[in-house]
């Protein structure tokens, strides 16, 4: 008689919770993504349960290149020809990395860090190692994202993060979005850039936080204003603002793409606002734009985070 008996896998690989204070978060094996983090059991993230894998990209790690690729490119005289995931638009979408097993590196009560090598691959024919770590402190989540080539020719890289957020309002109607930007990339009908616009006095304009009211974004935005720190922050808030989330992003990431869930289903279509820190454009594989090039050996790293307040009525 066989005594062993395996527990069930959940969708999204090993669950591996962090603390701190009255700050929970949930990171998951499969893509090192950010499950759940919550503040006092409120939601900071619209993230999904440990039941489902990761609809819409919910919390998914975007690497080695965010959002969507036309398919072939040549970068140092090797060609890449990623598969088109995105078939109704002819698109690679959202990198190779997000459906791998991470391997967990550290788990502390505070902080796990998750690694992930890249073999090369049709898609992307270079080996690129792969770490990332959530913690949690005084001032909410610090993402630490680094990439290191160990190919023996330069390689192309980019990397972005997609995390829902939310500040509980019925929808993002009433939402209040401040997004500290310049200009947007204008796309086409696949959804790739192909130029860019200014922002002050369009509907796609929020330097100054307001509603975000019936506007639809699924939108890159650059030309980003730093703060006093250096950093750039957008802001969700609600009518009142009693409850604000701010996400921030040091100078590594030069775009952020806003999405609020117009294309999804019910009942989760445009309940959340997913702001995504992004290092390069949609397609830089293709136009160079902000593509960070890693030399033999040469490693990147950069941060983002997630700081959440509420305020006592």
């Amino acid at each position: 008689m066989n005594d062993h008996v395996e527990r069930p896998r959940m969708p999204s690989g090993m669950q591996y919770e962090i603390r701190s204070g009255d700050q929970r978060a949930v990171a998951t094996e499969v893509g090192a993504t950010l499950r759940a983090y919550d503040v006092s059991d409120v939601a900071v993230l619209d993230g999904f349960s440990v039941g489902e894998f990761a609809p819409g990209g919910r919390g998914q790690v975007l690497a080695p290149w965010p959002n969507r690729l036309g398919g072939r490119y040549t970068y140092g005289g090797r060609e890449g020809n990623a598969a088109l995931d995105e078939p109704e638009r002819g698109n690679a979408i959202h990198g190779l990395v997000r459906w791998l097993e991470w391997q967990a590196l550290s788990h502390t009560e505070s902080a796990v860090a998750l690694g992930c090598r890249l073999h090369p691959q049709p898609g992307y024919p270079w080996q690129l190692e792969l770490r990332v770590e959530y913690s949690l402190g005084e001032q909410g989540m610090t993402v630490t994202t680094e990439a290191t080539n160990h190919s023996d020719s330069a390689a192309p890289f980019g990397v972005g993060f997609h995390p829902y957020l939310t500040v509980g309002t019925p929808s993002v109607d009433s939402t209040l979005l401040m997004i500290p930007a310049k200009q947007r990339l204008v796309a086409d009908e696949r959804m790739l850039p192909v130029g860019t616009a200014q922002l002050a006095g369009t509907e796609f304009d929020f330097a100054d936080e307001h509603a975000i009211g019936s506007t639809r974004l699924d939108t890159d935005y650059t030309d980003l204003v730093p703060d006093a720190d250096g950093r750039i922050a957008a802001v969700l808030s609600t009518p009142n603002r009693d409850r604000e989330v701010t996400i921030w992003a040091e100078a590594g990431y030069r775009h952020l793409m806003v999405f609020t869930g117009d294309t999804l289903e019910p009942p989760v279509r445009r309940q959340s606002v997913a702001i995504e820190p992004m290092t390069c454009p949609p397609d830089a594989f293709r136009s160079g734009i902000d593509l960070i090039r890693l030399e033999p050996g040469e490693s990147w790293r950069a941060r983002w985070g997630i700081t959440p307040l509420v305020r006592s009525s």
